[in-house]
């Protein structure tokens, strides 16, 4: 029979690890409430107009958040275990870093979309043929945050 002495460094490791993990949190990835154009406009709403479209306004949808969740978040468990391990346990900064990376991954999805191409028109107006990049105002209201 095996027998098993001391254990305090064990105890203490776990208690300090349950008192990291116990804070929890929630992160959040995407437009926030308040990020609004120069012209009052919600960002998220013309975020969510460019990827589900609108129709009757000859919008197409550009799925770049979908896509990406699609792409990513096969990766984000493994990651956000890793930055625990990292951050010493510490749920509140973890989920700050997995944050801060998966924004980076949104904006590299607005960047990477192309499909379909804008009509002719719109190309002149804006001078340019990329899609869901304009003013780079979308592009740069893409944020995270952590609630604990």
């Amino acid at each position: 029979m095996a027998t098993i002495s001391g254990g305090k460094k064990m105890e203490a490791a776990l208690q300090k690890i349950a008192r990291g993990l116990s804070r929890g949190g929630t992160l959040r990835v995407g437009f926030l409430e308040g990020a609004t154009y120069p012209d009052g406009k919600p960002v998220a709403m013309i975020a969510a107009i460019q990827e589900f479209g609108a129709p009757a306004a000859g919008i197409p949808p550009r799925p770049f958040f979908r896509h990406m969740i699609d792409a990513k978040s096969s990766e984000w468990p493994k990651a956000i275990a890793g930055l625990l391990k990292s951050t010493d346990m510490d749920a509140s900064q973890a989920l700050a870093l997995a944050g801060e990376a998966i924004a980076g991954q949104l904006r590299q999805s607005i960047v990477d979309t192309n499909e379909p191409p804008l009509k002719p028109a719109t190309i002149r107006r804006k001078g340019s043929d990329k899609p869901l990049v304009d003013t780079g105002h979308m592009l740069n209201s893409v944020d995270y945050e952590v609630k604990t």
